[in-house]
């Protein structure tokens, strides 16, 4: 009967880690869909690829303000994404597709690296999106997770059924996922355009 009653219980009821399982779930269908996607692109994505690399380059070595704008709006992006729709109550359907496009976006970024470079285009993939994967990946789901459970209290307020949640505040989390994205940023910032054109230069070998 207890686990009965655990199977039917709404998403802002269930369990943190399970939270997390299902959100990775939807992550893994977005990969799935990526690849397929990559499949239908033509050979011309494989000049643009080399020439977002070359543009990358350039702007992240003039260390201007506007390359540090574009640094941090790819790390924040989908964790501020996952805050704002954790206060709608359409975040209950919204963020779950909000990880499986991160997922996609993901697959198909590094799936047309493979394409243009071949087996080697997986190092560069790597040191393109590793260090802001490593980062943003955690924050976003840790703040999708949270967000869920009050965008389902939410929802059932709007609807007249649920209380709303009694969990704690979400400012701590926020003050640590953000100083997370700032370290990941100026680390970013200083070594980034350094390794991606030495192993760029492999590649190309």
């Amino acid at each position: 009967m207890k686990g009965n009653r655990q199977a039917g219980r709404p998403v802002g009821q269930v369990g943190f880690l399970p939270r997390l399982v299902l959100l990775a779930s939807f992550f893994a269908v977005g990969i799935v869909a990526g690849w397929l996607a990559s499949k239908r692109v033509d050979a011309a994505v494989c000049e643009e690829i080399r020439r977002y690399l070359t543009d990358f380059l350039r702007l992240e070595e003039s260390r201007t303000a506007g390359a540090l704008l574009s640094a941090a709006l790819t790390y924040v992006r989908y964790p501020l994404l996952a805050v704002l729709l954790g206060f709608t109550a359409a975040g209950i359907v919204l963020l779950p597709c909000a990880a499986a496009v991160f997922g996609g976006s993901l697959s198909f970024s590094a799936c047309c690296f493979t394409m243009s470079f071949g087996a080697r285009g997986i190092l560069l993939a790597l040191t393109v999106f590793g260090l802001r994967c490593l980062v943003t990946l955690p924050c976003f789901f840790l703040l999708a997770a949270h967000g869920w459970s009050a965008s389902a209290a939410l929802a059932g307020l709007s609807f007249g059924r649920g209380k709303r949640a009694a969990g704690g505040s979400i400012w701590p989390l926020l003050g640590g996922v953000a100083a997370v994205l700032a370290a990941g940023i100026c680390v970013e910032w200083s070594l980034l355009p350094w390794l991606v054109r030495a192993v760029l230069a492999r590649v190309l070998v």
